[in-house]
C-alpha cells in the first residue's frame, strides 16, 4: 500500500462521512488484483467469513485486524482505526445537555447542592434556571477574611447563598441593637455547661436578629458569616464545622460584635478560618476577635493567670480557674491553646456542643432541609 494511498484514507476517515472499513479493504484487493477467494485463502478462512466485512455487515474484531495487517503488509492498527473512525460516526451524537453539564458542575458544587436539597435533580435547562435563581443574578458582594475576598470558592459562595436564602424565608421581631447588647448577659450565663447552649437561637430571635446553621459543603471550609437584609435585619450564620465548644462561643460571639458594630451592611462579613493566622486581618475582623476573646475568657483575668502559674499550667488549676470564671473549661483552655500554640493541650475538655443547639435552630445539614422556594 503506497504512501499516497494511505494519506487518502486518513483524509477519507476526517470526513463527515466515513466509509465501513470494508469498502477499503476491497480498494487494496483490486490494487493487487485478488479476488474475495485470495484473500480468503491468504487469510485462512472462509469466503462466508470475508464476505460480511467487504458488504459492510460486519464488524472489524481485533483480531481480524492483526490477520488483515499481515495478508496487507501494514500494522494492525490501520484497519482497527478505520474500524472505530466508522463506529463513532455511526453513533449518535450526545445530548446537548452533558456538555451544559460540566460547564455548570466546574463552575458551581451542583452536585453537592442537589444532594443537600438545595436545588432538584433535573434536565440541564431546568438546572441553569435554579442555579440563577440560587445565585440571584447579580451575586451579592462578599469578603473572605482570611485572604483577599476574591478567593472564596464557589463551594463556600453556594453556603453563603443558602444563608442568605434561608434567612429571606423566617420572620422574626425587628432588630433591637439595645436589646442585643442586654443579651450579651444572658448569653454569658449560659457558658458553664454546653447544654446551655441549646438557649442561644430563642435569645437572638427575641432580639431580631435571624441565627442560621448551614452545614458546610466539603473542601469548603467557612465558619459564619455576618450580613443584613436591610437595615433593620440582621443575619448570623455559623457552619459549626470544628464542632468544639470553644469554637462555637468565639464564632457566636465575633458575629454578634459584627452585628452591634453594623459591620456586614455593605458586603457580608465571610469568616473562613477564625482559628488561623488573624495577623493580617481587617480592623473589623480584629475587633470582632478581641470582643470573642475577651466573652470566652476575660483577658486581664487569663493574663494574670497565665502569669501566676507559668510555666506550669496544670490541669486542676485551669479547672479551677474556669469555675471562678462561671465557665466552662473548655472555653478557657481555647484561648489558652491560642496563645501556647498548642492545639493539643488539654483537648479533651473542648467537648461537643453542636447537637445541643440543632434541635432549637433553623438549621440546614446533618439529614435535615429547610424547605425553601427557589
Amino acid at each position: 500500500m503506497t504512501s499516497e494511498k494511505r494519506g487518502a484514507i486518513v483524509a477519507t476517515a476526517s470526513a463527515s462521512w466515513i466509509n465501513h472499513p470494508g469498502f477499503y479493504i476491497k480498494e487494496e484487493m483490486e490494487e493487487r488484483g485478488w479476488s474475495q477467494r485470495d484473500l480468503a485463502f491468504i487469510l485462512g478462512c472462509s469466503e462466508q467469513v470475508i464476505n460480511p466485512i467487504l458488504n459492510g455487515k460486519r464488524s472489524v474484531s481485533p483480531e481480524m485486524a492483526k490477520a488483515l495487517g499481515d495478508a496487507f503488509d501494514v500494522p494492525a492498527e490501520f484497519f482497527a482505526n478505520l474500524q472505530q473512525a466508522y463506529d463513532l460516526a455511526q453513533a449518535r451524537n450526545p445530548d446537548p445537555s452533558v456538555a451544559a453539564r460540566r460547564l455548570m458542575q466546574m463552575e458551581y458544587p451542583v452536585r453537592e447542592m442537589i444532594k443537600r436539597g438545595w436545588i432538584e435533580q433535573s434536565d440541564a435547562p431546568m438546572l441553569k434556571t435554579q442555579l440563577e435563581r440560587f445565585f440571584d443574578i447579580p451575586q451579592l458582594a462578599h469578603a473572605a477574611k482570611k485572604t483577599n475576598y476574591e478567593d472564596i470558592s464557589p463551594a463556600q459562595l453556594a453556603w453563603l447563598y443558602r444563608v442568605r436564602q434561608i434567612a429571606k424565608s423566617i420572620e422574626v421581631p425587628n432588630y433591637s441593637e439595645k436589646g442585643l447588647r442586654n443579651a450579651l448577659a444572658d448569653l454569658q450565663m449560659l457558658l458553664y455547661t454546653p447544654e446551655e447552649a441549646r438557649h442561644v437561637p430563642r435569645i437572638l430571635l427575641e432580639c431580631g436578629v435571624r441565627f442560621i446553621l448551614v452545614e458546610k459543603l466539603p473542601q469548603a471550609d467557612i465558619d459564619g458569616v455576618c450580613f443584613w437584609l436591610d437595615s433593620k435585619s440582621p443575619v448570623i450564620g455559623m457552619s459549626t464545622r470544628r464542632d468544639k465548644i470553644d469554637n462555637f462561643w468565639f464564632v457566636l460571639r465575633h458575629e454578634i460584635q459584627h452585628v452591634l458594630e453594623g459591620h456586614g451592611q455593605e458586603r457580608e462579613m465571610v469568616d473562613t478560618d477564625l482559628e488561623g493566622d488573624q495577623s493580617n486581618a481587617s480592623i473589623e475582623e480584629k475587633v470582632a476577635n478581641e470582643a470573642a476573646a475577651d466573652f470566652c475568657a476575660p483577658r486581664s483575668k487569663l493574663d494574670s493567670f497565665m502569669v501566676r502559674k507559668h510555666p506550669f499550667f496544670y490541669e486542676k488549676d485551669v479547672v479551677a480557674f474556669a469555675r471562678l470564671l462561671n465557665r466552662h473549661p473548655g472555653l478557657i483552655i481555647g484561648q489558652m491553646q491560642r496563645r501556647l500554640k498548642d492545639y493539643r493541650y488539654l483537648a479533651r475538655h473542648l467537648v461537643k456542643i453542636r447537637h445541643f443547639v440543632l434541635p432549637g435552630s433553623v438549621a440546614d445539614g446533618w439529614g435535615q432541609v429547610v424547605p425553601v422556594t427557589l
